[in-house]
Protein backbone atom coordinates (compact mmCIF):
# COMPACT_ATOMS: atom_id res chain seq x y z
CA UNK A 1 0.00 0.00 0.00
CA UNK A 2 1.05 3.62 -0.51
CA UNK A 3 1.29 5.94 2.49
CA UNK A 4 -2.08 7.52 1.67
CA UNK A 5 -3.72 4.12 1.26
CA UNK A 6 -2.25 3.04 4.61
CA UNK A 7 -3.65 6.15 6.28
CA UNK A 8 -7.10 5.57 4.79
CA UNK A 9 -7.01 1.92 5.86
CA UNK A 10 -5.99 2.93 9.39
CA UNK A 11 -8.84 5.44 9.61
CA UNK A 12 -11.36 2.89 8.32
CA UNK A 13 -10.10 0.34 10.83
CA UNK A 14 -10.33 2.85 13.69
CA UNK A 15 -13.91 3.66 12.71
CA UNK A 16 -14.83 -0.04 12.58
CA UNK A 17 -13.26 -0.63 16.01
CA UNK A 18 -15.25 2.25 17.45
CA UNK A 19 -18.46 1.00 15.87
CA UNK A 20 -17.85 -2.56 17.11
CA UNK A 21 -17.30 -1.35 20.66
CA UNK A 22 -20.42 0.81 20.47
CA UNK A 23 -22.40 -2.20 19.21
CA UNK A 24 -21.45 -4.30 22.24
CA UNK A 25 -22.15 -1.45 24.65
CA UNK A 26 -25.55 -0.80 23.04
CA UNK A 27 -26.45 -4.52 23.31
CA UNK A 28 -25.29 -4.79 26.95
CA UNK A 29 -28.12 -5.45 29.39
CA UNK A 30 -25.98 -5.23 32.49
CA UNK A 31 -23.79 -8.30 32.68
CA UNK A 32 -24.90 -10.08 29.55
CA UNK A 33 -25.09 -9.04 25.91
CA UNK A 34 -28.10 -9.68 23.69
CA UNK A 35 -27.18 -10.70 20.12
CA UNK A 36 -29.29 -7.79 18.87
CA UNK A 37 -32.33 -5.99 20.25
CA UNK A 38 -35.81 -7.11 19.20
CA UNK A 39 -34.94 -10.24 17.23
CA UNK A 40 -32.91 -11.87 20.03
CA UNK A 41 -33.69 -10.15 23.36
CA UNK A 42 -32.09 -12.74 25.70
CA UNK A 43 -28.69 -14.31 26.45
CA UNK A 44 -27.64 -16.99 23.97
CA UNK A 45 -25.00 -19.56 24.93
CA UNK A 46 -22.44 -19.54 22.13
CA UNK A 47 -23.24 -15.93 21.21
CA UNK A 48 -22.21 -14.87 24.72
CA UNK A 49 -18.98 -16.85 24.59
CA UNK A 50 -17.99 -15.32 21.25
CA UNK A 51 -19.10 -11.86 22.41
CA UNK A 52 -16.80 -12.11 25.44
CA UNK A 53 -13.87 -12.21 23.00
CA UNK A 54 -14.92 -8.78 21.77
CA UNK A 55 -15.38 -7.28 25.25
CA UNK A 56 -11.92 -8.54 26.18
CA UNK A 57 -10.31 -6.06 23.79
CA UNK A 58 -11.57 -3.01 25.65
CA UNK A 59 -13.08 -4.15 28.97
CA UNK A 60 -11.62 -7.35 30.43
CA UNK A 61 -13.72 -7.43 33.63
CA UNK A 62 -16.88 -7.10 31.52
CA UNK A 63 -15.69 -9.95 29.28
CA UNK A 64 -15.36 -12.28 32.28
CA UNK A 65 -18.72 -11.12 33.62
CA UNK A 66 -20.32 -12.27 30.34
CA UNK A 67 -19.06 -15.81 31.01
CA UNK A 68 -20.01 -15.72 34.68
CA UNK A 69 -23.61 -14.68 33.94
CA UNK A 70 -23.83 -17.47 31.34
CA UNK A 71 -22.84 -20.04 33.96
CA UNK A 72 -25.35 -18.54 36.42
CA UNK A 73 -27.97 -20.36 34.36
CA UNK A 74 -26.26 -23.76 34.48
CA UNK A 75 -28.58 -26.64 35.40
CA UNK A 76 -27.77 -28.96 38.32
CA UNK A 77 -26.92 -31.72 35.82
CA UNK A 78 -24.22 -29.51 34.26
CA UNK A 79 -26.04 -28.31 31.14
CA UNK A 80 -25.62 -24.69 30.12
CA UNK A 81 -28.85 -23.86 28.23
CA UNK A 82 -28.92 -22.38 24.76
CA UNK A 83 -31.02 -19.40 25.93
CA UNK A 84 -31.28 -17.76 29.35
CA UNK A 85 -34.43 -15.69 29.81
CA UNK A 86 -33.14 -13.18 32.39
CA UNK A 87 -36.07 -10.83 31.88
CA UNK A 88 -39.37 -10.86 30.02
CA UNK A 89 -39.72 -9.79 26.39
CA UNK A 90 -42.60 -9.79 23.92
CA UNK A 91 -40.42 -9.64 20.80
CA UNK A 92 -39.27 -13.28 20.74
CA UNK A 93 -41.00 -16.65 20.30
CA UNK A 94 -40.86 -19.28 21.79
CA UNK A 95 -40.28 -17.79 25.23
CA UNK A 96 -39.93 -19.39 28.68
CA UNK A 97 -43.63 -20.27 28.95
CA UNK A 98 -43.35 -22.53 25.89
CA UNK A 99 -40.13 -24.20 27.07
CA UNK A 100 -41.51 -24.76 30.56
CA UNK A 101 -38.27 -25.22 32.50
CA UNK A 102 -38.57 -24.60 36.24
CA UNK A 103 -34.99 -23.55 36.95
CA UNK A 104 -33.83 -20.57 39.02
CA UNK A 105 -32.94 -18.76 35.80
CA UNK A 106 -35.65 -19.42 33.21
CA UNK A 107 -34.15 -21.16 30.21
CA UNK A 108 -34.54 -23.51 27.29
CA UNK A 109 -33.99 -27.24 27.83
CA UNK A 110 -31.27 -27.79 25.20
CA UNK A 111 -27.72 -26.49 24.88
CA UNK A 112 -25.54 -25.08 22.08
CA UNK A 113 -22.04 -25.75 20.69
CA UNK A 114 -19.75 -25.48 23.77
CA UNK A 115 -17.21 -22.99 22.43
CA UNK A 116 -16.88 -21.33 25.85
CA UNK A 117 -13.89 -23.43 26.98
CA UNK A 118 -11.88 -22.44 23.89
CA UNK A 119 -12.85 -18.79 24.44
CA UNK A 120 -11.75 -18.90 28.09
CA UNK A 121 -8.37 -20.39 27.14
CA UNK A 122 -7.90 -17.63 24.54
CA UNK A 123 -8.91 -14.96 27.06
CA UNK A 124 -6.43 -16.29 29.64
CA UNK A 125 -3.55 -16.53 27.18
CA UNK A 126 -4.05 -13.01 25.79
CA UNK A 127 -5.12 -11.25 29.00
CA UNK A 128 -3.60 -7.92 29.94
CA UNK A 129 -4.76 -8.51 33.51
CA UNK A 130 -3.35 -12.00 34.14
CA UNK A 131 -4.24 -11.97 37.83
CA UNK A 132 -7.90 -11.34 37.05
CA UNK A 133 -7.92 -13.94 34.25
CA UNK A 134 -6.38 -16.67 36.44
CA UNK A 135 -8.83 -15.87 39.23
CA UNK A 136 -11.83 -16.07 36.87
CA UNK A 137 -10.76 -19.30 35.16
CA UNK A 138 -10.14 -20.97 38.52
CA UNK A 139 -13.55 -19.88 39.82
CA UNK A 140 -15.34 -21.13 36.68
CA UNK A 141 -13.26 -24.25 36.05
CA UNK A 142 -15.37 -26.78 37.95
CA UNK A 143 -18.56 -25.54 36.24
CA UNK A 144 -16.83 -25.78 32.87
CA UNK A 145 -15.84 -29.40 33.55
CA UNK A 146 -19.44 -30.14 34.65
CA UNK A 147 -20.69 -28.74 31.35
CA UNK A 148 -18.47 -30.96 29.20
CA UNK A 149 -19.22 -34.01 31.33
CA UNK A 150 -22.93 -33.30 30.80
CA UNK A 151 -22.39 -33.57 27.04
CA UNK A 152 -20.56 -36.86 27.39
CA UNK A 153 -22.87 -38.47 30.00
CA UNK A 154 -26.25 -37.22 28.77
CA UNK A 155 -25.63 -37.14 25.03
CA UNK A 156 -23.43 -40.20 24.63
CA UNK A 157 -24.43 -42.58 27.44
CA UNK A 158 -23.46 -45.58 25.30
CA UNK A 159 -19.91 -44.22 24.94
CA UNK A 160 -19.84 -44.30 21.14
CA UNK A 161 -17.46 -41.33 21.06
CA UNK A 162 -19.99 -39.17 19.20
CA UNK A 163 -22.49 -37.07 21.17
CA UNK A 164 -26.01 -36.59 19.81
CA UNK A 165 -28.08 -33.46 19.35
CA UNK A 166 -31.85 -33.46 19.96
CA UNK A 167 -32.82 -30.25 18.18
CA UNK A 168 -31.57 -28.26 15.16
CA UNK A 169 -31.42 -25.17 17.41
CA UNK A 170 -28.89 -27.00 19.58
CA UNK A 171 -26.47 -27.14 16.66
CA UNK A 172 -26.63 -23.35 16.36
CA UNK A 173 -27.07 -23.99 12.63
CA UNK A 174 -30.86 -24.03 12.90
CA UNK A 175 -32.08 -24.70 9.36
CA UNK A 176 -28.96 -26.23 7.85
CA UNK A 177 -29.81 -28.50 4.91
CA UNK A 178 -27.90 -31.21 6.80
CA UNK A 179 -30.99 -31.63 9.02
CA UNK A 180 -33.59 -31.84 6.24
CA UNK A 181 -34.16 -35.61 6.23
CA UNK A 182 -33.93 -36.05 10.00
CA UNK A 183 -36.27 -33.11 10.60
CA UNK A 184 -38.76 -34.34 7.99
CA UNK A 185 -39.37 -37.42 10.15
CA UNK A 186 -40.40 -35.26 13.13
CA UNK A 187 -44.18 -34.66 13.43
CA UNK A 188 -45.56 -31.15 13.12
CA UNK A 189 -46.86 -29.35 16.19
CA UNK A 190 -50.65 -29.41 16.38
CA UNK A 191 -51.31 -25.93 17.78
CA UNK A 192 -51.31 -22.48 16.22
CA UNK A 193 -48.55 -20.01 16.99
CA UNK A 194 -47.31 -16.62 15.91
CA UNK A 195 -43.67 -16.24 14.97
CA UNK A 196 -42.02 -13.00 16.07
CA UNK A 197 -38.82 -13.29 14.00
CA UNK A 198 -40.63 -12.37 10.78
CA UNK A 199 -41.53 -8.99 12.28
CA UNK A 200 -37.83 -8.16 12.41
CA UNK A 201 -36.32 -9.87 9.35
CA UNK A 202 -37.45 -10.59 5.78
CA UNK A 203 -38.96 -14.09 5.61
CA UNK A 204 -36.64 -14.94 2.69
CA UNK A 205 -33.76 -14.84 5.18
CA UNK A 206 -35.40 -17.06 7.83
CA UNK A 207 -36.40 -20.74 8.30
CA UNK A 208 -39.66 -21.95 6.72
CA UNK A 209 -42.87 -22.58 8.68
CA UNK A 210 -42.61 -26.33 7.98
CA UNK A 211 -39.31 -26.30 9.91
CA UNK A 212 -40.75 -24.24 12.77
CA UNK A 213 -43.68 -26.70 13.08
CA UNK A 214 -41.16 -29.44 13.81
CA UNK A 215 -38.87 -27.28 15.96
CA UNK A 216 -41.85 -26.64 18.24
CA UNK A 217 -42.93 -30.30 18.31
CA UNK A 218 -39.51 -31.13 19.77
CA UNK A 219 -39.81 -28.36 22.38
CA UNK A 220 -43.16 -29.85 23.43
CA UNK A 221 -41.62 -33.33 23.48
CA UNK A 222 -38.93 -32.29 25.97
CA UNK A 223 -41.47 -30.55 28.21
CA UNK A 224 -43.95 -33.45 28.04
CA UNK A 225 -41.27 -35.83 29.29
CA UNK A 226 -40.19 -33.41 32.05
CA UNK A 227 -36.68 -33.14 30.57
CA UNK A 228 -35.94 -36.75 31.62
CA UNK A 229 -32.64 -37.47 29.88
CA UNK A 230 -33.11 -41.25 29.71
CA UNK A 231 -36.57 -41.07 28.14
CA UNK A 232 -35.47 -38.39 25.69
CA UNK A 233 -32.36 -40.33 24.67
CA UNK A 234 -34.45 -43.42 23.98
CA UNK A 235 -37.51 -41.81 22.38
CA UNK A 236 -36.57 -38.47 20.81
CA UNK A 237 -37.72 -38.44 17.14
CA UNK A 238 -34.69 -36.33 16.19
CA UNK A 239 -31.19 -37.60 16.99
CA UNK A 240 -28.21 -36.37 15.00
CA UNK A 241 -24.44 -36.66 15.32
CA UNK A 242 -23.65 -33.05 14.49
CA UNK A 243 -20.04 -32.84 13.34
CA UNK A 244 -20.04 -29.14 14.31
CA UNK A 245 -20.96 -29.79 17.94
CA UNK A 246 -18.65 -32.81 18.08
CA UNK A 247 -15.71 -30.76 16.78
CA UNK A 248 -16.30 -27.74 19.03
CA UNK A 249 -16.81 -29.99 22.07
CA UNK A 250 -13.63 -31.91 21.26
CA UNK A 251 -11.54 -28.77 20.85
CA UNK A 252 -13.03 -27.37 24.06
CA UNK A 253 -12.29 -30.54 26.02
CA UNK A 254 -8.65 -30.44 24.95
CA UNK A 255 -8.59 -26.77 25.96
CA UNK A 256 -9.98 -27.69 29.41
CA UNK A 257 -7.12 -30.14 29.92
CA UNK A 258 -4.66 -27.44 28.84
CA UNK A 259 -6.21 -24.93 31.26
CA UNK A 260 -6.00 -27.45 34.08
CA UNK A 261 -2.33 -28.07 33.34
CA UNK A 262 -1.50 -24.36 33.03
CA UNK A 263 -3.14 -23.53 36.35
CA UNK A 264 -2.02 -26.67 38.18
CA UNK A 265 -5.60 -27.76 38.87
CA UNK A 266 -5.96 -31.35 40.05
CA UNK A 267 -9.39 -32.77 39.35
CA UNK A 268 -10.05 -36.50 38.92
CA UNK A 269 -12.84 -35.71 36.46
CA UNK A 270 -10.24 -34.55 33.95
CA UNK A 271 -9.33 -38.21 33.45
CA UNK A 272 -12.89 -38.84 32.26
CA UNK A 273 -12.61 -35.97 29.80
CA UNK A 274 -9.29 -37.36 28.53
CA UNK A 275 -10.93 -40.77 28.01
CA UNK A 276 -13.81 -39.18 26.08
CA UNK A 277 -11.35 -37.24 23.91
CA UNK A 278 -9.72 -40.54 22.95
CA UNK A 279 -13.14 -42.10 22.25
CA UNK A 280 -14.08 -39.29 19.86
CA UNK A 281 -10.77 -39.54 18.05
CA UNK A 282 -11.36 -43.28 17.52
CA UNK A 283 -14.95 -42.73 16.29
CA UNK A 284 -14.72 -39.64 14.08
CA UNK A 285 -13.97 -41.54 10.88
CA UNK A 286 -17.46 -43.03 10.92
CA UNK A 287 -18.53 -39.52 9.81
CA UNK A 288 -15.98 -39.46 6.96
CA UNK A 289 -17.42 -40.37 3.57
CA UNK A 290 -14.62 -41.91 1.47
CA UNK A 291 -16.50 -41.33 -1.80
CA UNK A 292 -17.08 -37.62 -1.18
CA UNK A 293 -13.92 -37.24 0.90
CA UNK A 294 -15.77 -35.12 3.42
CA UNK A 295 -17.02 -35.21 7.01
CA UNK A 296 -20.82 -35.27 7.22
CA UNK A 297 -23.32 -35.21 10.07
CA UNK A 298 -25.29 -38.42 10.68
CA UNK A 299 -28.96 -39.15 11.27
CA UNK A 300 -28.59 -41.56 14.21
CA UNK A 301 -32.12 -42.96 13.89
CA UNK A 302 -31.56 -44.15 10.32
CA UNK A 303 -27.77 -44.53 10.61
CA UNK A 304 -27.27 -42.56 7.41
CA UNK A 305 -24.88 -39.72 6.69
CA UNK A 306 -26.47 -36.32 5.96
CA UNK A 307 -24.78 -35.96 2.59
CA UNK A 308 -24.76 -32.23 2.03
CA UNK A 309 -21.56 -30.21 2.26
CA UNK A 310 -21.84 -27.65 5.05
CA UNK A 311 -19.08 -25.68 6.73
CA UNK A 312 -19.58 -27.81 9.88
CA UNK A 313 -17.42 -30.51 8.29
CA UNK A 314 -14.49 -28.07 8.11
CA UNK A 315 -14.58 -27.66 11.89
CA UNK A 316 -12.89 -31.05 12.19
CA UNK A 317 -9.68 -29.21 11.25
CA UNK A 318 -10.32 -26.67 14.06
CA UNK A 319 -10.67 -29.62 16.45
CA UNK A 320 -7.62 -31.42 15.04
CA UNK A 321 -9.88 -34.42 14.42
CA UNK A 322 -9.01 -34.72 10.74
CA UNK A 323 -5.80 -36.65 10.14
CA UNK A 324 -2.96 -35.27 8.02
CA UNK A 325 -4.28 -36.71 4.75
CA UNK A 326 -7.86 -35.62 5.46
CA UNK A 327 -6.69 -32.11 6.39
CA UNK A 328 -4.83 -31.84 3.10
CA UNK A 329 -7.98 -32.95 1.23
CA UNK A 330 -10.16 -30.51 3.20
CA UNK A 331 -7.77 -27.66 2.43
CA UNK A 332 -8.06 -28.39 -1.30
CA UNK A 333 -11.84 -28.53 -0.96
CA UNK A 334 -11.86 -25.27 1.01
CA UNK A 335 -9.96 -23.53 -1.80
CA UNK A 336 -12.49 -24.72 -4.39
CA UNK A 337 -15.41 -23.89 -2.05
CA UNK A 338 -14.08 -20.39 -1.49
CA UNK A 339 -13.80 -19.75 -5.21
CA UNK A 340 -17.39 -20.86 -5.81
CA UNK A 341 -18.85 -17.60 -4.47
CA UNK A 342 -17.69 -13.99 -4.48
CA UNK A 343 -17.09 -14.04 -0.71
CA UNK A 344 -16.21 -17.02 1.47
CA UNK A 345 -16.88 -19.37 3.14
CA UNK A 346 -20.55 -20.03 2.40
CA UNK A 347 -22.15 -22.15 5.16
CA UNK A 348 -23.49 -24.53 2.49
CA UNK A 349 -21.37 -25.29 -0.57
CA UNK A 350 -22.60 -23.09 -3.47
CA UNK A 351 -22.74 -26.14 -5.75
CA UNK A 352 -25.23 -27.97 -3.51
CA UNK A 353 -28.80 -28.07 -4.85
CA UNK A 354 -30.10 -26.86 -1.45
CA UNK A 355 -27.84 -23.81 -1.34
CA UNK A 356 -29.69 -20.54 -0.66
CA UNK A 357 -27.27 -17.61 -0.30
CA UNK A 358 -29.57 -15.48 1.84
CA UNK A 359 -31.49 -17.99 3.99
CA UNK A 360 -29.93 -18.27 7.45
CA UNK A 361 -27.79 -21.46 7.58
CA UNK A 362 -28.48 -22.70 4.06
CA UNK A 363 -25.75 -20.60 2.44
CA UNK A 364 -24.89 -17.33 4.21
CA UNK A 365 -21.48 -16.58 5.70
CA UNK A 366 -21.15 -16.49 9.50
CA UNK A 367 -17.99 -14.79 10.74
CA UNK A 368 -17.52 -16.82 13.93
CA UNK A 369 -17.59 -20.10 11.98
CA UNK A 370 -15.06 -18.81 9.47
CA UNK A 371 -12.86 -17.65 12.38
CA UNK A 372 -12.79 -21.19 13.81
CA UNK A 373 -12.15 -22.75 10.40
CA UNK A 374 -9.35 -20.26 9.74
CA UNK A 375 -7.77 -21.03 13.12
CA UNK A 376 -7.77 -24.70 12.19
CA UNK A 377 -6.13 -24.25 8.80
CA UNK A 378 -3.61 -21.77 10.20
CA UNK A 379 -2.56 -24.25 12.90
CA UNK A 380 -2.07 -26.91 10.23
CA UNK A 381 0.16 -24.62 8.15
CA UNK A 382 -2.38 -23.70 5.45
CA UNK A 383 -1.91 -19.96 5.85
CA UNK A 384 -3.22 -19.07 2.39
CA UNK A 385 -6.61 -20.62 3.15
CA UNK A 386 -6.76 -18.93 6.55
CA UNK A 387 -5.84 -15.55 5.02
CA UNK A 388 -8.51 -15.89 2.31
CA UNK A 389 -11.18 -16.46 4.96
CA UNK A 390 -9.96 -13.55 7.06
CA UNK A 391 -9.62 -11.13 4.15
CA UNK A 392 -13.08 -11.93 2.78
CA UNK A 393 -14.66 -11.53 6.20
CA UNK A 394 -12.95 -8.15 6.62
CA UNK A 395 -14.27 -7.15 3.18
CA UNK A 396 -17.81 -8.09 4.26
CA UNK A 397 -17.58 -5.92 7.35
CA UNK A 398 -16.14 -3.04 5.30
CA UNK A 399 -19.00 -3.40 2.81
CA UNK A 400 -22.01 -4.04 5.03
CA UNK A 401 -21.16 -3.51 8.70
CA UNK A 402 -22.04 -5.77 11.63
CA UNK A 403 -24.91 -7.90 10.40
CA UNK A 404 -25.82 -11.34 11.75
CA UNK A 405 -24.72 -13.08 8.54
CA UNK A 406 -23.86 -12.22 4.93
CA UNK A 407 -24.87 -13.19 1.40
CA UNK A 408 -21.77 -14.85 -0.14
CA UNK A 409 -22.76 -13.76 -3.66
CA UNK A 410 -23.32 -10.07 -3.01
CA UNK A 411 -21.82 -9.36 0.42
CA UNK A 412 -25.17 -7.96 1.57
CA UNK A 413 -25.74 -8.03 5.32
CA UNK A 414 -28.66 -10.29 6.31
CA UNK A 415 -30.62 -11.09 9.46
CA UNK A 416 -30.18 -8.91 12.53
CA UNK A 417 -28.34 -5.59 12.34
CA UNK A 418 -25.76 -4.27 14.85
CA UNK A 419 -25.02 -7.87 15.82
CA UNK A 420 -22.89 -8.63 18.87
CA UNK A 421 -20.90 -11.66 17.82
CA UNK A 422 -20.12 -10.18 14.41
CA UNK A 423 -18.78 -7.03 16.08
CA UNK A 424 -16.89 -9.18 18.62
CA UNK A 425 -15.22 -11.38 16.01
CA UNK A 426 -14.30 -8.27 14.04
CA UNK A 427 -12.58 -6.84 17.15
CA UNK A 428 -10.87 -10.12 17.94
CA UNK A 429 -9.89 -11.39 14.51
CA UNK A 430 -10.23 -8.79 11.76
CA UNK A 431 -9.26 -5.41 13.22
Amino acid sequence: MTTNANQVHALETAALIKKAQETLVANDLGGYTVPTHGLYPFQWNWDSAITALGWKHFDEPRAWQEIEVLFDGQWDNGMVPHILFHQDSTTYFPGPDIWGSDKRVKSTSISQPPVVATVMKDMLETADNKVLAVEKVKSLFSSLVDYHLWWYKERDPLKTGLVVSYHPWESGMDNSPAWDEALHDVPCVDWEYERRDLGHVNSAQRPHKSEYDRFLFLVDFFKKHKFDSEIIFNECPYKVNDVGIISILHRGSKDILALGETLGIEDARLNVIAQRIALTESAINTLWCPDAEYFYCRNVLTDTLCKVRTSAGMLTVFANLADEKQTDILNSKAKQWNEASKFCMASTHPEESRYEPQRYWRGPIWLHINWMIALGFEAEGFQETADKLRNDCRALVDLSGYYEYFNPETGEGCGGKDFSWTAAIALHWLL
